[in-house]
C-alpha cells in the first residue's frame, strides 16, 4: 500500500511539473473582465471552451509587482501605481495577446502580456513598478524603495 502511494505521488508531481513547464502558444483576449493588480487580471478568451476561457485569471509571466495588501504604505502606493499602469495599458490596447502561455504553480494562466505589439511586462519593468520573478521566493522589499 505504501509503495502504491509513493508511486502515485511521484507520478502526480512529475505530471504537475510537466504541465507547469509546457507552453501553449498565443491566445487573444476578447474582453478584460477585471484587473486585480499590476500583474494579475481576469479575461474572457473567445473560441476557447468556457471552462478555461471565461473569467480566467491571468498572471504576467516573469515579473512581480508590489502587493495591494503590502507590508507598508510605500508598497501599497507602488501597487496602486502598478495597477493604474496596467489598467491604462489594457484599456488602451485594441488587441491583447497572451504569448508563451503556460500554467503557473497555482494553475493560473501565466503569460507574457502584449497590447498592440507592446509588452506590458517590459513597460512595468522599465517603470520600476515590477521586478523579474521566477515563481520562487519574492526578491524585492518594496518597503525599502525610495
Amino acid at each position: 500500500m505504501k509503495c502504491a502511494l509513493i508511486i502515485f505521488l511521484i507520478t502526480f508531481n512529475v505530471s504537475a511539473k510537466s504541465i507547469k513547464d509546457k507552453t501553449y502558444g498565443i491566445l487573444t483576449v476578447s474582453e478584460v473582465v477585471s484587473i486585480y493588480d499590476g500583474d494579475t487580471f481576469t479575461v474572457n478568451i473567445k473560441g476557447v471552451h468556457p471552462l478555461i476561457g471565461k473569467r480566467i485569471s491571468i498572471r504576467a509571466y516573469g515579473i512581480d509587482t508590489p502587493e495591494l495588501r503590502g507590508k507598508c504604505q510605500q508598497e501599497k502606493l507602488l501597487a496602486r501605481r502598478a495597477k493604474q499602469l496596467t489598467v491604462q495599458f489594457l484599456r488602451a490596447a485594441t488587441v491583447i495577446e497572451l504569448r508563451n502561455v503556460k500554467r503557473d504553480k497555482y494553475f493560473r494562466i501565466d503569460a507574457e502580456v502584449y497590447g498592440d505589439g507592446k509588452s506590458l511586462n517590459e513597460i512595468l519593468l522599465k517603470s520600476g513598478l515590477a521586478v523579474k520573478y521566477n515563481g520562487n521566493t519574492k526578491v524585492k522589499d518594496w518597503c525599502a524603495v525610495k
